[in-house]
């Protein structure tokens, strides 16, 4: 009988349980993209996890989507990530780095020059992002050009072996939340008419070739990918998932990824029962997940392993506190995105309670 304290095998790692935590999105650091001193302490104290995956981090300049979010494009930003990296390893953890790039969904405001944001097509998002001067409406993208897809895919790669040398254990492409990967995955929001759009086989394209280039720069059991089926957010639509999603998981077996982190929001399809026995991998499970829920799920060989958000937010040592059956803190949503030390790193340990 498997338990959330059990060891398990993610790619080349034996992670000490099945808890991981999630990507999410904090807002700490600079203009610049550099991660502040406070990201060093706050993944340095969830260290227990099995899995930390750090919030989405651009790629490239180009793919940055709201303000005071990280970058791995420069030797500033590689400088930080290192002190955070070791951080974590200090103390006994993994960590791997989400890669996102958010595509249309951000603004000139926030990009190199005022550029536009970029997409597979020229279809505005319905909605608004975060930037300097407060929210602002998303604007028409610019459409990739094939040799501008080709510019992408090298920065995803780059980015990848520039994460392994900030000492991160390996990488996560963000294909979820309706960010540039989902935006060619879905017919709503790519509406091109050659390689890269049409059929299933042809969306697909973008995020297969994307995983390509970081698995030949880090390697397979370094790599893994979150998907987010039918979650709708930032206007993400499209016609058939069940068919969009179950033709991508089937083209993932060539890869032989480390992981499959899917999180689903409210679907009424059963993807996990659909995708995982498609993916060879392990299969991680996110959103919304229990001490209970995950161990049933474990237990009935339905995930490898459970992803927790807010709840490892709020709860830098959960493991220890799922295994002692200890209240849990509760999440202050009004500090998910401000900047500073509160909500941040002074949610409390058992330790520090008693």
């Amino acid at each position: 009988m498997k338990s959330l304290f059990s060891e398990v095998q993610v790619g080349r790692y034996t992670l000490s349980n099945r808890m991981v935590m999630a990507p999410m999105t904090r807002s700490r650091s600079d203009d610049a993209g550099v991660p502040s001193e406070l990201v060093a302490s706050y993944y340095a104290q969830r260290a227990s996890a099995g899995l930390i995956i750090s919030e989405g981090v651009f790629p490239v300049a180009l793919g940055k989507g709201y303000i005071r979010t990280p970058g791995i494009e420069t030797t500033q930003q590689v400088a930080a990530w290192k002190k955070v990296t070791d951080a974590v390893h200090a103390r006994g953890g993994r960590i791997f780095m989400q890669l996102m790039h958010c595509g249309r969904v951000s603004h000139p405001s926030l990009l190199p020059d005022g550029a536009q944001p970029q997409a597979p097509s020229a279809i505005k998002a319905a909605g608004q992002t975060y930037t300097g001067t407060g929210l602002q409406d998303f604007v028409i993208p610019h459409a990739l050009t094939i040799a501008e897809i080709a510019e992408v895919v090298e920065g995803y790669r780059q980015s990848a072996r520039r994460a392994i040398a900030a000492g991160f254990d390996g990488v996560e492409l963000h294909a979820a939340s309706g960010y540039l990967p989902e935006q060619f995955l879905s017919t709503g929001s790519n509406q091109r008419n050659d390689q890269y759009g049409g059929s299933v086989e042809n969306r697909t394209r973008f995020v297969l070739e994307v995983l390509a280039a970081m698995v030949n720069e880090v390697g397979s059991d370094r790599v893994g990918i979150k998907i987010s089926p039918e979650m709708n957010f930032n206007d993400i639509v499209d016609a058939n998932p069940q068919e969009t999603y179950t033709y991508l998981v089937k083209q993932l077996r060539d890869l032989q990824l480390a992981y499959l982190h899917v999180a689903l929001f409210g679907a009424k399809f059963d993807y996990h029962g659909a995708l995982r026995p498609l993916f060879d991998g392990s299969y991680l499970i996110g959103s919304g997940q229990t001490k209970e829920s995950a161990e049933s799920l474990i237990n009935e060989g339905k995930a490898d392993a459970a992803v927790f958000g807010s709840t490892f937010l709020a709860n830098p040592d959960l493991p220890e506190r799922f295994r002692v059956g200890a209240e849990l803190n509760t999440p202050d949503k009004n500090t998910f995105y401000a900047p500073g030390a509160e909500g941040y790193i002074d949610y409390p340990t058992l330790s520090q309670e008693a």
